[in-house]
């Protein structure tokens, strides 16, 4: 059961998020985002640490660890998905050259803000609530896994059923 702090998030993410073709791109876009952001982060080098992969404490590996905290804390089990999908994306992001990891964001957020533009004709909700870019990723793993239902919301105008 989500905590009710969490539901609200995904309540206040959903209505932000009603078109169907619009949840459609975001599971395609949202992924690639992440995968392009911890790519681009992992380009910065902070500090030598042999230890870690790579020998280098990056600025990717420091975000990973911060909003690991956020979504662990968020519900445990769906933050354990997020965050080893996250992890997943240092490997693959070093294997990318830099060209493709440039290609996959611009496409990614194109195809996020078509998706608000063309099917929502509503801005991403992150423009109003920056924890929301942290949301996002959460909110669809937890549609994925059966944690958050979607809940039909009423159109304008239409007569409300008693």
């Amino acid at each position: 059961m989500l905590k009710p702090q969490i539901a609200s998030l995904f309540d206040d993410y959903y209505s932000s998020h009603q078109h169907p073709i619009n949840r459609l791109t975001h599971k395609v876009a949202i992924p690639v985002i992440v995968l392009h952001i911890i790519a681009m982060l992992d380009w910065v080098k902070l500090v030598a640490v042999p230890v870690l992969p790579g020998g280098v404490l990056t600025l990717g590996m420091v975000a990973l660890a911060l909003t690991a905290i956020w979504y662990l804390r968020a519900d445990v089990k769906l933050g354990l998905v997020v965050v080893a999908f996250m992890a997943a994306c240092f490997p693959l992001g070093r294997m990318m050259p830099v060209w493709s990891v440039v290609a996959i964001a611009v496409f990614g957020w194109l195809i996020q803000l078509a998706g608000h533009a063309v099917w929502e004709k509503k801005s991403p909700s992150f423009l109003t609530n920056l924890v929301h870019a942290l949301v996002g990723p959460l909110f669809f793993v937890a549609v994925l896994f059966g944690d958050y239902v979607i809940k039909p919301q009423p159109q304008a105008g239409a007569p409300a059923r008693a």
